[in-house]
């Protein structure tokens, strides 16, 4: 298989994960702003290779599997380590992560049928949401702790809002899939 530019691009974005994860660990000084700022990069590599595939018409059947798996690697490993380092709550992690599992299956299900399930608004919304409060979250609300302002905080609860808001419209626009699957 020969790898198109995009697809490179979503492969770089992976590999960067474990860059990010390290980055927080070791002690050197501003290893949480260098470790956003990676997490931010390999973010936005998600809409440039996007972009890629779309303008050159290079989308394929391994892109189309490995972008998606790229993005739920790099957030839900953010989560992990925003967890862990006692950032956020394991509710929040959860939630998020457990949408991304149900919407995978409930892709597969529909891929099954040889239907493929776009992304939606609410979805689009919902990726730049966790962005941006995963990001302020690693920078410890920098500069927003400045004028005490929780702008993490509230990126956060968003976040939630918009993964479970863009669940439900995922799962209510596609419902056909579960109905043809019963009549089966």
């Amino acid at each position: 298989m020969k790898m198109n530019l995009a697809n490179k691009i979503t492969i770089f974005r992976i590999l960067l994960i474990p860059v990010f994860m390290i980055c927080i660990y070791i002690d050197i000084p501003y290893n949480y702003y260098i470790a956003a700022f990676l997490f931010l990069f390999a973010a936005i590599t998600d809409g440039v290779d996007g972009y890629i595939a779309r303008s050159r018409n290079q989308i394929t059947v391994f892109g189309k599997f490995i972008d998606p798996l790229a993005d739920k690697l790099l957030i839900s490993s953010a989560l992990i380590i925003l967890v862990e380092l006692g950032a956020i709550s394991s509710w929040i992690a959860f939630i998020i992560i457990a949408r991304e599992f149900i919407i995978t299956g409930f892709r597969v299900l529909a891929a099954a049928d040889g239907i493929v399930i776009a992304a939606s608004g609410w979805g689009k919304i919902k990726t730049v949401t966790q962005i941006i409060a995963i990001f302020s979250t690693l920078l410890n609300n920098y500069p927003f702790s400045l004028i005490a302002f929780p702008f993490s905080k509230i990126t956060m609860f968003l976040a939630v809002i918009f993964t479970i808001i863009s669940g439900i419209d995922y799962i209510y626009t596609n419902r056909k899939i579960f109905i043809e699957e019963e009549d089966k």
